[in-house]
């Protein structure tokens, strides 16, 4: 595998003026010097005017990668108009932050449900020797691997968890972490470094939508009746215990099973309740 190593360069400025000099100096002693020297001067002009084509520009957060006749020589990293050897081949890569949100992907979740998934990824270069020479396109790399990976952690987890298991629903810094990790593992070898993938779209698939929301107000009712019908246990508790205190009316096995179950339907009926005046006995 390539690592990324220092290249060696000159500073462009300073190098503009030495070669202006050359230049100048070689062309006079061309015109002015006789016979055969007059060869070793074009010559030497010659080599001054290819030098020219060694300036190069390396913007902020930007790499250049310099290459010899297909030989990796190193990669340089300094800002600024930059000079080295004419005949380096000089490629740049960028090391700013990037990021792209994949595709809405349909995918199986663990449970076999079909859902809709999509993620942003933040990523940037780290190593740009790697992302020149271990991969042919590191950006659609990076784009690939991304929605692989997307792919293979949403069908691992359920949309919606019974129990007390990740799920890509409720658990979403653990699944953020297992996605980006994931991603990483996958783009390690282009010399890449994932700053942060998050979940940015999350759905049940059109086909199953309805059933799926029907299952999930279903199972709210049945929570919140459970939730109802605890609370109205204790009130019920509460009730014939403060009666028994204030010794208010003796009630006997029978009128609390008929207290409890009246007050059981006031405070768990889903209407008003209309309340009945009897007048009559219990034993009648």
């Amino acid at each position: 595998m390539v690592s990324e190593q220092k290249a060696s360069s000159n500073s462009g400025v300073a190098m503009i003026g030495g070669l202006l000099v050359l230049q100048v100096v070689s062309v006079l002693l061309l015109v002015t010097m006789p016979g055969v020297l007059k060869l070793v001067f074009a010559l030497a002009s010659l080599a001054v005017l290819i030098s020219w084509f060694g300036f190069y520009m390396v913007a902020p957060n930007q790499s250049a990668v310099l290459q010899l006749f297909g030989r990796y020589v190193g990669t340089d990293n300094i800002e600024g108009l930059r000079w080295a050897n004419p005949f380096y081949s000089k490629q740049k890569v960028s090391l700013r932050v990037r990021n792209f949100e994949s595709h809405k992907l349909k995918v199986n979740d663990h449970a076999g449900n079909p859902v809709e998934i999509a993620a942003v990824v933040v990523w940037k270069v780290v190593d740009s020797a790697q992302a020149v020479f271990e991969v042919d396109d590191y950006e659609n790399f990076v784009t690939i691997q991304s929605e692989s990976a997307l792919r293979h952690l949403a069908s691992s987890y359920a949309y919606e968890a019974e129990q007390q298991e990740i799920s890509l629903r409720s658990s979403g810094d653990e699944v953020t972490e297992l996605l980006r990790s994931e991603i990483q593992a996958r783009l390690q070898q282009a010399g890449v470094a994932v700053i942060e993938a998050r979940i940015s779209h999350l759905a049940y698939a059109p086909e199953v939508a309805s059933a799926m929301l029907q299952r999930q107000q279903a199972r709210a009712v049945v929570m919140a009746r459970q939730q109802i019908v605890e609370g109205a246990v204790g009130m019920v508790e509460l009730a014939l215990q403060r009666l028994s205190e204030k010794q208010v009316v003796e009630l006997d096995e029978e009128r609390k099973a008929a207290m409890v179950s009246n007050l059981l339907v006031v405070l768990c009926g889903d209407h008003q309740v209309t309340p009945v005046v009897n007048a009559g006995s219990l034993y009648s």
